[in-house]
């Protein structure tokens, strides 16, 4: 980088922190000109649309968790003991 150009934004942002805000704040309720926004459009969502929504993604994740089970087993990265079942 060379120098000119260093001192070029050094000047630039001693001059943005003394004239003006860097960035322009705008709140989300209101236009630009000042006039409030119209309340958004409610959404209905109901005890169906959760259950058409969990229902899929547990049955998904046990079927795919149930063929990792079985692969592991077929391939024996994993095979359970039988010496864990000692509770005579």
């Amino acid at each position: 980088m060379s120098v000119s150009r260093l001192t070029r934004l050094v000047a630039q942002s001693k001059s943005l922190t003394r004239h003006e805000p860097v960035v322009q704040k705008r709140n989300a309720t209101t236009t630009p000109s000042g006039a409030i926004l119209p309340e958004p459009e409610k959404q209905p969502f109901g005890l169906l649309s959760v259950v058409c929504a969990v229902v899929p993604g547990l049955l998904i994740g046990a079927a795919i968790s149930k063929n990792i089970a079985n692969f592991l087993e077929e391939n024996e990265l994993f095979v359970p003991s039988d010496d864990d079942d000692d509770d005579d």
